[in-house]
């Protein structure tokens, strides 16, 4: 997440400069062969406008529906906010007997580590999303290679090598560990450490944090529709290819110099189009590990963070910082 008040004009471009250089040439050419070899070319610019009219409202349901997909992913996460803090502040009142403070870090510590294990799930690779525009130094392509190496290596912080190897062989790790904590509340119950009110209290809690894991690999695992992400790309493909026949029309009349102001202007509308279907396409997808994610990372390390100090913890880590304006 990019959390500067403004992109740059010149980030901006040189993230989708490809359309304007290919529309530049390609606009080019065009007006090249009706200038010096008098070709016929021009297309009227009336039928061309409608045309991007409909493109232009296409791309606004898709952009709509692109950012609706992203602000629901930071709801889920809000809702883990909060699930987390009360689930923090029930176990520090509700557990009470012999040796409760290591039982109360044993239950903070797994749910920190449940909050790492679905971090590193919903940013495995899907083979629709931007891959190779991740992160350079935080998330590669090669992310699923690495997954459990990483994995393991931070779960092996607040989890004990014995629990950690019975999830090594769990497709899905942060459910089994959802699933371990209702299994532990139920011997704190059988041990008179929770009463049975504070008990389903407390599965109550993991259900909400169940639904929210199952909402965040809702939007993960189901792609924007691609007969829609298609359609986008493939209309505003189609009219940016008339587009300097339209403009032909416009400037045909020109005197000297002024024609060649045709490829440019051309090029400038092509980019501004492709550009729209450009944000929207890279905002499908929220938990990719691009620009443009919802930052898990740094809400998941916040959330450790007021944990830990729930039960006065040492060597709290600090939060996550912006590294080049973007947090992840």
């Amino acid at each position: 997440m990019y959390i500067k008040r403004n992109y740059g004009f010149w980030m901006t471009f040189n993230w989708s400069k490809k359309p304007f250089i290919i529309g530049f040439i390609y606009s080019a050419i065009i007006c090249g062969l009706s200038f010096f070899f008098d070709k016929n070319l021009p297309i009227p610019w009336q039928p061309i406008s409608i045309i991007g009219i409909a493109v232009a409202f296409y791309l606004g349901f898709k952009n709509n529906s692109s950012y609706d997909r992203t602000w629901e992913a930071r709801k889920i996460y809000g809702g883990i906010v909060n699930t987390s803090r009360s689930f923090g502040a029930a176990i520090v009142s509700f557990v009470q007997g012999p040796n409760e403070e290591i039982i109360k870090k044993e239950m903070i510590y797994r749910h920190i580590a449940w909050l790492t294990a679905l971090r590193h799930q919903l940013r495995l690779s899907r083979t629709w999303e931007h891959t190779n525009e991740r992160l350079n130094g935080l998330y590669v392509p090669n992310v699923c290679e690495n997954y459990f190496n990483k994995l393991d290596n931070e779960l092996a912080n607040f989890i004990s090598i014995e629990e950690l190897k019975k999830l090594q062989n769990k497709t899905n790790i942060a459910t089994q560990l959802l699933k371990i904590q209702t299994q532990r509340f139920q011997e704190l119950k059988n041990m008179d450490y929770i009463e049975d009110f504070r008990h389903m209290e407390l599965y109550q809690l993991t259900k909400s944090l169940y639904d929210e894991q199952g909402r965040a690999e809702r939007i993960k695992n189901f792609p924007f529709p691609r007969q829609y992400a298609s359609t986008a790309l493939w209309l505003t493909l189609v009219f940016c290819g008339f587009v300097p026949f339209g403009l032909i029309d416009i400037f045909k009349s020109a005197e000297g110099w002024m024609f060649w102001i045709c490829p440019f202007m051309s090029a400038l509308i092509i980019w501004i189009f492709f550009l729209m279907e450009k944000i929207g396409d890279y905002s499908e997808n929220p938990f990719e590990g691009t620009y443009n994610d919802v930052p898990i990372t740094s809400i998941s390390r916040g959330i450790e963070i007021d944990l830990r100090e729930m039960i006065d913890d040492e060597n709290i880590p600090e939060a996550i910082s912006a590294e080049n304006g973007f947090l992840m």
